[in-house]
């Protein structure tokens, strides 16, 4: 298999071309021959017109890439490598979603043959490889597992807007059903991974080595969500208190925030489902995740306070959030909790402008309920800047006060104003 695909008598089929999906296509078509699937037609248009509907990429990561973008299954049996990089969303229940996952099997299995290999990429569960998608994988094809054709489970590191830790210089966890499959699997990806491969003993190993990359740095950023509203009741400001303890070599630097997007705010539910199905209640996961799905709320509300104590009528009061995508200088809105802070402003009766750089104002329509602001006002009681894009970072306190009443607050999320703040009111986690 390797062989054959070096030499490009067969060839490597992606099937999901989001965010992990079409960085990895175009990776490999780099030195391969590749099929990148997606049953989005219009976003299939885009791509063979040298354009990431992602906003990540910019043409020039098209160019010299021997890929054919389809989304015909006849297309797709022209393959024999499939590796699966669909999303692995939650339902409004928080339960996992595979739907996704399911549909992409089910189009691989109409076009595995006997010696075929299938990788998925999907952050998911442990066992659910081999319990929820194999058996739809011989179910479609006919075929029986490991007899006619293997799978393997690499999870994806691709972190969206993080130019620095890109495919090729992240170590990536490969692991298969048996020995053989393991190290044609590896072998496949150091074709373009140049940080390396790490070979998991199993596919379950490996599924869980990456459900709690995410779970970890979720139940760390819940710590500093929930002493930053201890040190709120205190008078403190929790980003001095982590600036002083940082000195300490081996402290961990996680800073409080809205934790939201299709990672970090989602796999932890995968792992909590699991485990409840096995008769175990998490504890400490469901407390960070009931936190941290908090902090939306709990920002709005402690805006509003401070608004009425500085004699506003919330009636009349009129808030700028700035920034609406899940994390700074993506297009992502998937999952973001900046949502969060303006359902619960016009819960109070706040009247709510939003602007962002970045984001799709019909995508915010369409998925929330609200759109951008063409034209931002001057007579703002409050400013929240909710995301640290880089169109942000450098404004002054000059610059708020073009936008503000002569009395009115700012709300820095994410700490980046701190110290700059001199005569309007100033609040932060």
């Amino acid at each position: 298999m390797y062989n054959d695909i070096v030499s490009k008598k067969k060839k490597i089929a992606v099937i999901g071309l989001g965010y992990v999906g079409l960085p990895i296509a175009l990776e490999f078509a780099k030195k391969v021959s590749v099929i990148g699937f997606d049953i989005n037609k219009d976003r299939i248009r885009m791509m063979q017109n040298n354009t990431d509907p992602s906003g990540e990429l910019d043409s020039s990561a098209f160019e010299g890439c021997d890929i054919e973008f389809t989304d015909s299954i006849e297309v797709l049996r022209q393959a024999n490598f499939f590796i699966v990089a669909v999303p692995t969303p939650i339902d409004d229940h928080k339960l996992p979603d595979l739907k996704p996952l399911l549909g992409a099997t089910r189009s691989i299995g109409q076009a595995l043959k006997k010696g075929d290999y299938v990788v998925y990429e999907s952050t998911v569960y442990p066992g659910c490889t081999e319990e929820d998608c194999i058996p739809v994988l011989e179910e479609i094809s006919g075929l029986r597992f490991r007899e006619d054709f293997k799978v393997g489970y690499s999870p994806e590191r691709i972190n969206p807007g993080d130019k620095e830790h890109t495919l090729t210089k992240i170590t990536k966890v490969a692991s298969g059903c048996d020995a053989e499959s393991l190290d044609v699997i590896a072998r496949v990806y150091e074709i373009v991974v140049k940080a390396g491969v790490f070979r998991a003993s199993s596919i379950k190993v490996a599924e869980a080595a990456k459900i709690i990359e995410n779970t970890q740095r979720d139940v760390n950023i819940a710590l500093m969500n929930e002493l930053s509203i201890i040190f709120n009741k205190m008078g403190i400001n929790t980003y001095e208190v982590l600036e002083a303890s940082g000195t300490k070599w081996n402290f961990l630097r996680f800073m409080p925030g809205l934790v939201g997007g299709h990672c970090i705010g989602v796999d932890p539910y995968y792992l909590t489902y699991k485990a409840q199905e096995l008769g175990y209640h998490s504890q400490v996961i469901n407390s960070g995740r009931y936190v941290n799905d908090s902090m939306g709320f709990y920002v709005a509300k402690q805006t509003v306070k401070k608004l009425i104590a500085m004699g506003k009528d919330l009636s009349k009061c009129k808030v700028l959030v700035m920034g609406a995508t899940f994390k700074e200088d993506v297009e992502d809105i998937r999952n973001s909790k900046v949502t969060d802070v303006i359902h619960e402003f016009r819960s109070y009766g706040v009247n709510v402008d939003v602007i962002d750089p970045r984001a799709n104002s019909d995508e915010l329509k369409h998925e929330y309920g609200f759109e951008l602001t063409p034209d931002p006002g001057h007579d703002y009681d409050a400013i929240v800047v909710a995301v640290n894009h880089k169109e942000y970072m450098g404004l002054t306190e000059a610059d708020f006060m073009k936008m503000t009443q002569p009395e009115a607050l700012i709300v820095d999320l994410k700490g980046i104003l701190r110290g700059k703040i001199k005569q309007l009111k100033y609040w932060s986690l």
